[in-house]
């Protein structure tokens, strides 16, 4: 029967994996700077805040796409219940991203406290939860998991 295979793939390798890595790196490194701008009310932090969460979302926008592919075009993908939370979750989490990308286009004080710390904290929880779930079906269901040929 066979594993459920990604769909959106480079030279054999699911690219929603390797996508994102770099929005998930970039909203905890969001949630860093706004925390320490918070703290110490050096420009320099909002900046790299405003950064960090606008590559995020571009980033993020991409992994969505290769993501919805392979949801689209994987029936094995779809059957999973797992596979719909995790679509979900990630949807949610990149729309709040992308509204706390316009709130740090503020100037900054508001462009972080309190709205863009709280967003950049909120984006970080999902993924989290988003993230177990993408764990779960690739170790639990193989999602994407090449058949083993012997």
């Amino acid at each position: 029967m066979g594993n459920p295979q990604s769909t959106a793939k480079i030279a054999g390798h699911p690219l929603h994996p390797m996508l994102v890595t770099i929005p998930i790196g970039c909203f905890v490194g969001t949630l860093l700077t706004d925390i320490v701008y918070w703290r110490t009310a050096e420009m320099m932090w909002a900046n790299f805040s405003a950064w960090l969460v606008t590559v995020g979302v571009v980033v993020g926008i991409l992994a969505a796409i290769s993501g919805l592919i392979d949801f689209l075009l994987g029936r094995k993908i779809r059957e999973q219940p797992t596979a719909w939370l995790h679509m979900a979750g990630n949807v949610v989490a990149l729309v709040l991203a992308f509204f706390n990308m316009l709130i740090h286009t503020r100037d900054a004080w508001t462009s972080v406290v309190p709205t863009g710390l709280i967003l950049s904290a909120l984006v970080v929880v999902i993924l989290i939860f988003t993230g177990w779930l993408g764990w779960g079906l690739v170790y639990r269901h193989h999602v994407g998991v090449a058949d083993e040929t012997i």
